[in-house]
């Protein structure tokens, strides 16, 4: 069954996937470009679980103020990966806590033969990526996410939907919580644009992600949302609007990706996009999978179907995941599914 939410408009103005579920450790065999996607920088501490699935922030207004200023924002930048793990997979974890990988992983015969993503999906067309310069809702509702992570500075990228609290960002499972922890200092700044905050620099209440995530980070629920506390008497969706969502709307379709990567050869400074035709993972995940160079940073940010490129809104059905290694400039999303559904409907009442 196909569960649309239609987005409100803006204010002022991928053969079958095995195994089934991933690990923390096996998260040792997937990458996003050699990368999770998340960027992770000195300074900070973790948090805990309090209740099991959400975290929730003190003080968060006093968070965003006085932690995140133009310079913290405009410094983020990845760390070095840490050495590869056994077989060609890695993952990105800072070396100072390094990830704890089985004593075998799961490894591919003939990796170098591995077709790329146009290969596997014959007629794509995919835009490979670049500055969004269309304008539109999106430049509103998309944003970075900055947060503290195993006392280190980390970004990622999010959007704002539509929602009961007004208050809902959706991003990756990984951009809230990594390793056990719950990110602390999370705050959302849509619009983001070389260290500005156009419109006012959101702290969360509130951080979610769906029980496969919370439980196991399993990458296939690569699902995070946030509940962001309000700005100055206003809330999120009245200043940026929200897109729209759709949940089991099915594999191979034509999407825009956006995000702030910000590794090499990007800067993390401006919104970028990639389009194109899916497919469903033929390898490790039930993710779909899109031709896209954006690298770490980019993470959490949205998937869009129906996009409108006149107006920049669109459905939002996936987010920014992960990559292989061995599948260089390609990125792959979790699918929006019944587990996503859920978690927006938690996010969205809390």
């Amino acid at each position: 069954m196909r569960r649309t939410v239609r987005g409100i408009p803006a204010v002022h103005g991928i053969p079958t996937a095995h195994p089934a579920r991933r690990s923390r450790a096996a998260l040792g065999a997937l990458t996003a470009a050699g990368t999770l996607l998340a960027l992770l920088l000195p300074t900070g501490s973790a948090g805990a679980a309090t209740p099991p699935g959400s975290h929730r922030s003190p003080a968060p207004q006093t968070v965003a103020d006085a932690f995140w200023t133009a310079s913290r924002m405009r410094s983020a930048a990845p760390l070095d990966l840490a050495a590869p793990a056994k077989g060609a997979l890695t993952t990105a974890v800072p070396r100072s806590a390094p990830l704890k990988v089985p004593p075998t992983l799961p490894t591919l015969p003939q990796l170098p033969k591995v077709p790329s993503l146009p290969s596997l999906l014959p007629g794509v067309l995919p835009q490979a990526g670049g500055p969004w310069t269309g304008g539109g809702a999106v430049t509103k509702t998309a944003g970075r996410v900055f947060f503290t992570y195993q006392g280190r500075n980390a970004s990622c990228s999010g959007d704002a939907v539509t929602s009961g609290n007004k208050s809902t960002v959706i991003t990756a499972g990984h951009c809230v919580k990594l390793q056990g922890n719950w990110h602390t200092n999370w705050v959302f700044v849509p619009g983001y644009h070389d260290g500005e905050a156009p419109y006012g620099k959101w702290p969360a209440a509130k951080t979610l992600a769906t029980p496969q995530w919370t439980a196991s980070e399993d990458i296939n629920y690569d699902v995070g949302a946030a509940v962001v506390a309000p700005l100055d008497g206003k809330k999120l969706t009245d200043v940026v609007g929200g897109q729209g969502l759709s949940f089991n709307s099915g594999y191979n379709k034509a999407m825009y990706a956006f995000g702030y990567p910000a590794a090499a050869p990007y800067d993390g400074s401006k919104l970028i996009y990639c389009s194109g035709n899916t497919i469903k993972d033929p390898l490790f995940s039930k993710d779909h999978g899109l031709s896209c160079n954006m690298t770490g940073g980019s993470s959490g940010g949205p998937w869009f179907t129906s996009f409108d490129e006149k107006t920049g809104t669109g459905l939002q059905a996936s987010v920014n995941s992960f990559g292989y290694q061995f599948l260089p400039n390609t990125m792959f999303g979790p699918y929006f599914g019944d587990d996503a559904k859920n978690l927006y409907e938690k996010a969205q009442t809390s």
